[in-house]
C-alpha cells in the first residue's frame, strides 16, 4: 500500500507536465514572433502619432493669419454708436370727429424719440471716436458701447456735414485705440477688413462683427451738388457692408484703418443688405479735417470765400490764347484775402493746387473739403497768365 501511494503522485506529476509543455509550447512560439514584430508595430504606431501632429500643428498655424491678426489688433477699439432723437410729428387727432373742429384742428404735434444706430472706431486712449457725420445728426443722446459692453454717454466735438465725418468723446483715459494707414497706397485687389455693427449686432453679443473682401476700386467719385454731401475718391470694398456698419472702420492687412465705412449700394434702401459693393471714405482725407473737427468743433473753409472761380470755355481759352479748356479762371479776388496778397488777379487761370491738377471748377469743390489751412499753412498753385505759367504761394 505504501508503494501505491508512493508512486501515484509520481506518475500524476508527470502527467500534468507533459499536458503543461504541450499547451504552453505553441504560445512560446507566438509570443516569440510577437517579439520580432512588436518593435516595427511601435515604430508605426509613434510615426502615425507625429504624422498626426504634424497635421494639427500645420492646421493650428494656418488657421492663425493675416486676417485673424489684424482683426485682434483692431478689434478692442471698434464700438457702437446708439442714437436717441427728439422728433416732432403730426398725427391726426382721434377726438376731432367733428367736421368743424376737423378743419381747424386736423392734427395733433406730437414728440417722439426716435433711435438709430451705427459704428465708430476708438482714434485716441482719451476717448476720441470717429464716425460718420449721418449717424450722430441731430442727436440728442449719443450712448457708446466698448467690446464687453460697457457703456458710455458720448459728446459732439466736431462734425461736418459734407465730408460725412464726425468726432465724439467719451470720457476715461487708456482706452485701446486704432492705428492709421496710408490710404494713398491701398492696392486693388488686396484684403480689406470691414469691423462694425451690422443690424445691431453689437448690441446683442458687445463685440463687433467682422466681414472680409478686397478693394475693388479706388478714386470713386459720388459727388453731388452743393448743398449736399460730398464724396469723392472713395475706396471700394466688397466685404460686406450692411446697415448699421456706418462709421466703422475699414482695414488693411496689418490692422491699420485706411478708410471709414460709409456707403453701401443694396437692392433694398429699406433693409440695407450688402450686395458687394460698399464704399469708404478713404483715411488720409480724414487726416485733413481732423484737426479742424479737434479745435474748432466744425471745417474752417473761409479762405475759399474769399475767391471766385469758373469753367473755362473755349470761347474763354481762345480770348485768353490758351491751348485748351483746362483750368478755373478766377473771376473775383477779395481785397486784401491771402489770395490777393499771394498776387492773383482776375482772368489767371488756375492749372494747379498743391500738385493736383485743376481741370474746372469741380476740382476745386472737392479740394475746398480736403484742403482747409490753419494759420500759417501755405498752398502752393500753377497760374496761367499771358501765355506763361507762374508759380504762386497763398499763405492763410
Amino acid at each position: 500500500m505504501w508503494k501505491k501511494k508512493s508512486v501515484m503522485p509520481f506518475l500524476l506529476g508527470i502527467a500534468f507536465a507533459a499536458l503543461f509543455f504541450t499547451i504552453c509550447a505553441p504560445s512560446g512560439e507566438k509570443s516569440a514572433n510577437d517579439g520580432a514584430t512588436s518593435p516595427q508595430m511601435r515604430i508605426a504606431s509613434a510615426e502615425a502619432q507625429n504624422d498626426s501632429g504634424s497635421m494639427q500643428d500645420d492646421i493650428e498655424n494656418s488657421r492663425e493669419n493675416a486676417i485673424t491678426r489684424a482683426v485682434a489688433r483692431v478689434s478692442p477699439a471698434v464700438v457702437s454708436v446708439n442714437v436717441t432723437q427728439v422728433q416732432q410729428v403730426y398725427r391726426t387727432n382721434p377726438f376731432m370727429n367733428d367736421p368743424f373742429f376737423r378743419h381747424f384742428y386736423p392734427y395733433d404735434k406730437v414728440m417722439r424719440e426716435v433711435h438709430g444706430l451705427g459704428s465708430g472706431f476708438l482714434f485716441s486712449e482719451q476717448g476720441h471716436i470717429l464716425t460718420n457725420q449721418h449717424v450722430i445728426d441731430n442727436a440728442d443722446k449719443i450712448v457708446v458701447t466698448l467690446p464687453g459692453g460697457e457703456k458710455f454717454d458720448a459728446e459732439i466735438i466736431g462734425e461736418d456735414y459734407k465730408t460725412d465725418i464726425a468726432v465724439i468723446k467719451i470720457s476715461g483715459r487708456d482706452f485701446p485705440f486704432v492705428t492709421f494707414g496710408n490710404s494713398d497706397d491701398v492696392i486693388i485687389g488686396e484684403w480689406s477688413i470691414a469691423v462694425g455693427n451690422p443690424f445691431g449686432l453689437f448690441d446683442l453679443s458687445a463685440k463687433p462683427t467682422v466681414t472680409v473682401g478686397v478693394i475693388s476700386a479706388v478714386g470713386q467719385d459720388f459727388s453731388k451738388d452743393e448743398s449736399d454731401r460730398f464724396y469723392q475718391d472713395m475706396i471700394q470694398t466688397d466685404a460686406a457692408i450692411n446697415s448699421g456698419n456706418s462709421g466703422g472702420p475699414l482695414v488693411n492687412s496689418y490692422g491699420q484703418v485706411i478708410g471709414i465705412n460709409t456707403i453701401i449700394y443694396s437692392v433694398s434702401s429699406d433693409i440695407g443688405a450688402n450686395i458687394g459693393l460698399g464704399f469708404a471714405i478713404p483715411i488720409n482725407r480724414v487726416k485733413t479735417v481732423l484737426a479742424d473737427l479737434l479745435k474748432f468743433g466744425s471745417i474752417q473753409r473761409n479762405i475759399w470765400t474769399q475767391i471766385q472761380f469758373e469753367d473755362v470755355t473755349p470761347m474763354i481759352a481762345f480770348y485768353l490764347r490758351m491751348n485748351s479748356t483746362q483750368g478755373t479762371i478766377v473771376t473775383n479776388v477779395e481785397r486784401g484775402s491771402a489770395w490777393a496778397e499771394a498776387g492773383l488777379e482776375t482772368e489767371d487761370v488756375i492749372i494747379e493746387i498743391n500738385g493736383k491738377t485743376i481741370k474746372s471748377t469741380s476740382d476745386i469743390e472737392r479740394l475746398k473739403k480736403e484742403i482747409t489751412p490753419q494759420k500759417g499753412d501755405t498752398i502752393l498753385l500753377k497760374v496761367f497768365r499771358n501765355r506763361q505759367v507762374y508759380r504762386a504761394e497763398v499763405t492763410y
